[in-house]
């Protein structure tokens, strides 16, 4: 999976345009048939429609098929990150903060590049904070190859609230 930034900074201001935000574009080549992936929220992070994703699919297909950003034949697909998404962006390690997520890195830190655990946010620095075996380890984002997180019950029932709240502020209920 290659994961397209120009493309998403590209298409950033249309999706706000129409209410959302760019979670993730990749470029996904499964046996030669090559397919853009296009994943959004709305703008105030809850889960979109079928007919939102398909809003979306006609606005982005205009756009590629003037401007043609990715040479040779390709399928569109949008969709929600849904639940278990993935951690695409510095945010989102700041609202998923207290859920369970497996992170990788491109790097070894601390003699390991898997990680799972709970995610406790950025630190000051800017790096992705997850508890691994009782203990903090900082990621820098730049390092992460992958990172998603984990279906859990808390998860599923924060999410059925709408967006999920961020740690401090589910303990403070």
């Amino acid at each position: 999976m290659e994961r397209l930034l120009a493309l998403e900074d590209r298409i950033a201001p249309t999706l706000e345009a129409m209410g959302f935000e760019v979670v993730r574009v990749a470029l996904l080549n499964n046996g030669g048939q090559r397919t853009v992936q296009v994943m959004a929220d709305r703008a105030d992070g809850t889960l979109i429609s079928i007919d939102e994703c398909e809003a979306i699919s006609n606005a982005l297909s205009a756009i590629f098929d003037v401007e043609e950003p990715i040479a040779g034949a390709y399928d569109l697909e949008v969709s929600s990150a849904g639940i278990d998404r993935p951690l695409t962006r510095p945010k989102d390690f700041e609202t998923y903060a207290g859920f369970e997520a497996k992170i990788e890195t491109k790097l070894a830190v601390n003699g390991r590049r898997r990680f799972k655990g709970p995610v406790k946010g950025l630190s000051e620095t800017g790096d992705a904070v997850i508890t691994v075996d009782g203990a903090d380890v900082a990621l820098p984002v730049a390092n992460i190859a992958s990172a998603k997180l984990i279906l859990t019950n808390d998860l599923i029932a924060a999410t059925a609230k709408g967006k999920p709240q961020k740690a401090n502020e589910r303990k403070a209920k």
